[in-house]
C-alpha cells in the first residue's frame, strides 16, 4: 500500500470563521495518510506578552477545529512566534491542537519536550516528525528549564569587501555546530525508530521571493544525511525553491497557506506605536504593498503562489516527491489546481527554483493533478 504525506506552510487563524478558507482544499487533504502545517502563532486566551520584538496577538483557540476538521493531523509549532504569550500560550496551542486530534512537535514545557517528535501510523508504516526554528528570536527558544521552540542556532556574519564606510557587505549565514549537531542526531534516531522522517525547519528570509540563505541549504541537507525522508521550510511567507538532494526532497519554503490576520494592516486608533512602526518598517524592508482588496492577507503579492508538498511512499519504502500547486484567491483561500489552470504557479515554483541555482525538473503527473519533482 502506498502511503500520501502531505505538507503545507504558514497558517494563520487570526481572524473569523477560518473554517470556511480550508474548503478548497479539504478533499485533497484528507486524501492523504498525514497531512502536516505549521500552526505559526500562539492560540490561547492569554494576553500577556513575552517576547522582546512586536509578538503576535493570540489567535483563538477554537479556530483550530477548522484545521482539524480540514484534514490536519500533525502540527508543526516551532517558529519565532512560539514564545510571544508565554508559557501560556505554548501550553494552550499544544493542548487546544491536541483536543481536535492534531498531534504536535517543535514546542514544549521544555527543550526535551519540544524536540520530541510526533509518531502516527498510516498504511502499516510509521512516520515521525520533528520540528526545528532557525529564525530566532533567543526568546522564543526552549531550555530545560523554559517552555518553547526546539531550535537550530544560525549564526549570521557580515563582511565588508572594500574601506568605504557603510558600504554593503557581503552576508554569510551558517549553522552552529553543536545545535546542528543536537538535531541530526534527533533526526538519526528517529530515523532508526520509523519508517519515514519528515523534518520541518521555520527558516528563511521573510516577505523576498525566491532567495535561499546559505545556512537554509546546510540544515536541510544535514537533514537529509542524517535520515530525513523529506524537508519542509515555512515562515518567508512567501514560496521557496524546491530541491532534490540525496534523492530526497527538500522544499526550501511551502510560503502561506490559510493565513488570515490583521496584525500587519494596524489600526491608527487602535493598536500599539510599535505595530504601527513595524508595519511602516515592513513595508521599507520588503517593497511591497498589501492589496488593499484583500485587508486580512497583507503579504506580498507573489505569495498566492503556493503549494502542497507531497510525498508517496510505496511498499519498499521508495519515495515520489510531487506536489499540488495551489492559488490564493481573493477570499484567502488556497486552492488546489489541476493541470492547465495551475500551469502558471508550476512556472513560477520553477523560475523561483532556478533564480536559487536549484536545478529541480517538474513535470505534470500522468493524472494532472500533481507535479513530480526530481
Amino acid at each position: 500500500m502506498t502511503v500520501r504525506i502531505a505538507a503545507v506552510g504558514d497558517i494563520v487563524l487570526q481572524q473569523p470563521e477560518t473554517e470556511k478558507l480550508f474548503l478548497p482544499s479539504s478533499e485533497v487533504l484528507r486524501a492523504a495518510d498525514v497531512a502536516i502545517g505549521q500552526i505559526e502563532v500562539p492560540h490561547t486566551t492569554s494576553t500577556e506578552t513575552a517576547g522582546i520584538t512586536v509578538p503576535s496577538p493570540p489567535a483563538e483557540p477554537e479556530a483550530l477545529r477548522g484545521m482539524a476538521e480540514a484534514g490536519f493531523t500533525v502540527a508543526t509549532t516551532a517558529g519565532n512566534h512560539a514564545f510571544d504569550l508565554g508559557t501560556k500560550g505554548v501550553i494552550d496551542t499544544i493542548e487546544s491542537a491536541e483536543a481536535y486530534g492534531i498531534a504536535t512537535t517543535g514546542t514544549g514545557r521544555n527543550l526535551s519536550a519540544a524536540a520530541t517528535p510526533v509518531v502516527t501510523s498510516a498504511g502499516g508504516r510509521t512516520v515521525g516528525v520533528l520540528s526545528y526554528n532557525c529564525v530566532g528570536p533567543r526568546e522564543s527558544w526552549a531550555t530545560s528549564l523554559k517552555a518553547g521552540a526546539a531550535y537550530v542556532k544560525v549564526i549570521t556574519h557580515y563582511e565588508l569587501d572594500d574601506a568605504n564606510p557603510a558600504s554593503p557587505p557581503t552576508i554569510y549565514t551558517f549553522c552552529d555546530k553543536t545545535s546542528l549537531r543536537a538535531m541530526t542526531e534527533q533526526v538519526a534516531a528517529l530515523a532508526e525508530r520509523v519508517d519515514i522522517v519528515v523534518v520541518a525547519f521555520h527558516k528563511g528570509i521573510g516577505h523576498t521571493p525566491a532567495a535561499i540563505a546559505d545556512y537554509e541549504l546546510e540544515v536541510a541537507r544535514a537533514a537529509v544525511d542524517a535520515g530525513a525522508d523529506m524537508v519542509v521550510g515555512h515562515h518567508a511567507h512567501i514560496m521557496r525553491g524546491v530541491e532534490v538532494y540525496r534523492g530526497v526532497p527538500i522544499f526550501h519554503g511551502l510560503g502561506n497557506f490559510v493565513t488570515v490576520t490583521d496584525a500587519l494592516t494596524p489600526d491608527a486608533d487602535n493598536d500599539s506605536e510599535e505595530l504601527r512602526a513595524w508595519a511602516l518598517r515592513r513595508r521599507e524592508l520588503y517593497g511591497f504593498e498589501p492589496d488593499p482588496a484583500m485587508p486580512a492577507y497583507p503579504f506580498h503579492p507573489e505569495s498566492r503562489n503556493t503549494a502542497i508538498a507531497v510525498i508517496d511512499v510505496d511498499e519498499e519504502n521508495r519515495v515520489r516527491p510531487s506536489f499540488i500547486p495551489c492559488w490564493i484567491d481573493e477570499e484567502a483561500r488556497p486552492t488546489p489546481l489541476r493541470r492547465g489552470e495551475g500551469d502558471s504557479v508550476v512556472a513560477y515554483i520553477e523560475r523561483i527554483s532556478r533564480t536559487a541555482g536549484l536545478a529541480t525538473s517538474f513535470a505534470w503527473t500522468d493524472g494532472g493533478d500533481t507535479v513530480a519533482v526530481s
